[in-house]
């Protein structure tokens, strides 16, 4: 438990492997044991206090335990309140519509897309080398939830396309980089 805690999570026994390679083809998973140090260096990275884990002697079963981040707590408003406080800050009052749910990886992805870029570009600026993996969990995602767009949506394949962000993209990014994230 205590490399756990480090980072340093080494599977010494595999339950099934065909499950894990399964996982992996279908870009549901990475590989063995990099789950745990994405989590720790993500919950430090945004300031979050560290997550625990508990386990028995058997491993027979797993927890994570996620803490809230301390600027969610809600101080005694409730979080609607809280949310309009935040929209009142955006530079251009743009709403975010409260169907609007983005992922850790659309919001990377809206804070790196600053103007029209190439998929590869944008690859490479969050730092993503397998094509797929971005293309299912960060840009798909983006374009789904209309946080960003085509520079060309008649030719989706083009060689030449770019994305940029949406206005509703735009008032989200605004509002990530107000939270510090």
């Amino acid at each position: 438990m205590d490399d756990l805690r480090l980072g340093k999570a080494v599977t010494r026994r595999y339950r099934n492997r065909r499950i894990g390679e399964f996982l992996k083809e279908l870009d549901l998973a990475e590989g063995r044991s990099t789950g745990v140090p994405k989590i720790l260096r993500a919950m430090r990275n945004n300031g979050s206090p560290p997550p625990s884990f508990e386990t028995d002697e058997d491993r027979s079963w797993f927890l994570v335990r996620l803490a809230v981040h301390p600027s969610f707590s809600n101080d005694g408003r409730d979080a609607a309140e809280q949310d309009t406080q935040q929209d009142k800050q955006l530079e251009n009052k743009e709403k975010i519509p409260d169907t609007v749910q983005a992922t850790v990886q659309v919001e990377q992805l809206l804070l790196a897309l600053e103007r029209d870029m190439h998929r590869q570009e944008l690859q490479d600026q969050i730092g993503i080398a397998n094509r797929t993996h971005f293309l299912a969990a960060y840009l798909k995602p983006a374009l789904e939830t209309g946080l960003i767009e085509m520079t060309d949506p008649e030719a989706p394949t083009s060689p030449k396309q770019r994305y940029r962000r949406t206005s509703t993209g735009n008032a989200l990014a605004r509002k990530l980089m107000g939270s510090g994230k």
